[in-house]
């Protein structure tokens, strides 16, 4: 099986671009719905949390990791790799900076995340690395989830928060701006529309899936063994009506969710 976790439900959107790509593959997901949000804790403490959802996810049969949280991916990868070194780790940053990369043409590229993944300094490290000359404005969003998370996709204040989020990265003049949370790609549009239509939009789950499609279909002996077609199956650590509700609104398709406890 293919491993999904993140700190809450957003990572289902990367479930739904690995369901477009690699339909034939079962997919297990655990979003780690009683402790979110991970983007305002400590890198302690979101590494402890990540080994244990990867645990989790390794005793429920799973045999490669997409780690859809940008939090993790910007914090606790080396310490994953490390402890479980045998396991294939995907996570949503390095796909994300490489296409980014690839799009700009001012070399001016925008990051929009949660306070953690910005202040990381993760993808500023990244592009400095490829190429000094690449500038990236960023802008923590901290708003963005919650609001995501209560259904107010659309409404007349999330689009007037997402214009003043994104206003200084548009002032700066960046061409390519990374939505820099797996929540994002649900207002997609409405960052589109706010951004401008000469800015390209990089979507971390998009980026990944297509990663670990890639890998998988390159992979003879993994390929081979893991276990194909069935509904994913959906682990929460805290289940309410409103996550189901989500859940099917990130997955467009009714789910039944799971609850465990860590």
């Amino acid at each position: 099986m293919i491993g999904v976790f993140d700190s809450g439900l957003g990572g289902l959107t990367v479930v739904r671009e690995l369901l477009a790509k690699i339909p034939q593959y079962k997919i297990i997901y655990f979003g780690d719905t009683a402790r979110t949000p991970y983007g305002t804790k400590s890198a302690e403490t979101v590494t402890k949390y990540a080994l244990e959802n990867t645990r989790f996810l390794l005793e429920k049969g799973a045999q490669v990791i997409v780690v859809a949280c940008h939090t993790v991916s910007s914090t606790a990868m080396p310490v994953l790799k490390e402890t479980f070194r045998k396991i294939p780790f995907f996570e949503v940053v390095t796909p994300s900076f490489k296409k980014a990369l690839q799009l700009t043409r001012k070399k001016i590229i925008g990051l929009i995340g949660t306070r953690t993944t910005v202040e990381s300094g993760i993808y500023q490290r990244l592009f400095h690395e490829a190429d000094p000359e690449v500038k990236v404005v960023v802008n923590p969003a901290p708003l963005l989830v919650p609001l995501i998370e209560e259904g107010w996709l659309n409404k007349p204040e999330t689009r007037r928060i997402v214009r003043k989020y994104l206003m200084p990265l548009k002032i700066k003049g960046i061409d390519t701006l990374i939505l820099g949370c797996t929540h994002y790609p649900l207002i997609k549009k409405v960052i589109g529309e706010k951004a401008g239509k000469r800015v390209k939009l990089i979507d971390p789950s998009e980026e990944v899936a297509i990663e670990v499609a890639e890998f998988i279909e390159k992979s003879f002996p993994l390929k081979e063994s893991l276990k194909v077609n069935g509904e994913p199956e959906i682990w929460v650590s805290d289940l309410t009506s409103n996550f189901e509700k989500l859940a099917q609104l990130f997955l467009k398709r009714r789910l039944r969710l799971n609850k465990v406890s860590l």
